[in-house]
């Protein structure tokens, strides 16, 4: 038995060997999982003392970590714009740049548009920007749509576990919904370009859906089919968000010229890359 103190450097310096890009972060998310603390609180305890079988744990996992494995898997969860989301292989993992798709989202939008609105979240892996959304704004009505029956397993599981109901269907992109009519679109597609797939860090081209990742050649066929399948789709002045890859701001404007297309509008992330595009339809 140790002092926390005592054991706190040690998981990072191990993680820094194994050439972890986040090795001090992933190593406090590890320990605090293993000792049920927030990452905050293990610099607050210094003299809790560490049992051998807590220090078991954490060397397991930290030997999938330093295999590549996302912490976020390993750990089973992730928070989401105040949402507690369960994670795994099947989804992708949220990144902190869906979170500012979704407070962006919930800026643009006063609570009259999201009363009783139809609001769909097409791609949805682990749910979380339609759950986010409805948690948000408990009257809007939220569909969740994915191809795979593994991601809505587990956004089922996250509508549950933040006590939001939301409708789930399982189908490609806009087949699920044939005959209906949206209001919101929320959609964060696949938009890596193939090539460009091998090229990913590890712990994303080995362990997250590759069928999540890659976008066709050049990352952008999801945005045509869009393009070409949703107007059918939305009522009169709808409202639409995506999430796109960094240096497509270009072509998605240029994919969304036509077919009644309106206040087309791109928005950077924290990095200043193009990262988000909103449009409304006539």
């Amino acid at each position: 038995m140790k002092p926390l103190g005592e054991i706190l450097t040690i998981p990072a310096n191990f993680l820094k060997e194994k050439k972890c890009p986040r090795f001090r972060r992933d190593a406090e998310e590890l320990i605090a999982h293993v000792l049920k603390l927030k990452r905050l609180d293990l610099y607050l305890q210094f003299d809790r003392p560490v049992q051998e079988a807590e220090l078991e744990a954490l060397r397991v996992l930290l030997k999938r970590a330093a295999k590549a494995e996302p912490v976020e898997y390993i750990i089973g969860e992730i928070v989401f714009y105040q949402c507690q989301l369960s994670v795994g292989p099947g989804v992708l993992i949220p990144r902190p740049e869906t979170e500012i798709l979704v407070d962006q989202a919930c800026r643009m939008l006063c609570a009259k548009d999201f009363h009783q609105k139809t609001a769909w979240d097409l791609c949805t892996g682990s749910g979380c920007i339609g759950i986010a959304v409805k948690k948000t704004y408990p009257d809007l009505i939220v569909s969740l749509s994915d191809i795979s029956v593994k991601a809505l397993e587990i956004a089922a599981m996250n509508g549950h576990r933040n006590n939001v109901q939301v409708e789930l269907l399982q189908g490609d992109l806009m087949a699920p919904f044939d005959g209906r009519k949206a209001d919101i679109v929320f959609c964060n597609p696949p938009y890596i370009p193939s090539k460009d797939f091998l090229t990913l860090d590890s712990s994303v081209k080995d362990f997250e859906p590759r069928e999540a990742l890659i976008g066709g050649e050049d990352g952008l066929s999801f945005y045509r089919r869009l393009e070409n399948e949703l107007p059918s789709y939305l009522h009169p002045k709808a409202k639409i968000f995506f999430e796109i890859g960094a240096g497509q701001g270009e072509s998605i404007l240029n994919i969304f010229s036509g077919r009644g297309w309106k206040n087309r509008r791109l928005e950077k992330d924290w990095s200043g890359h193009d990262r988000f595009f909103f449009l409304e339809f006539e």
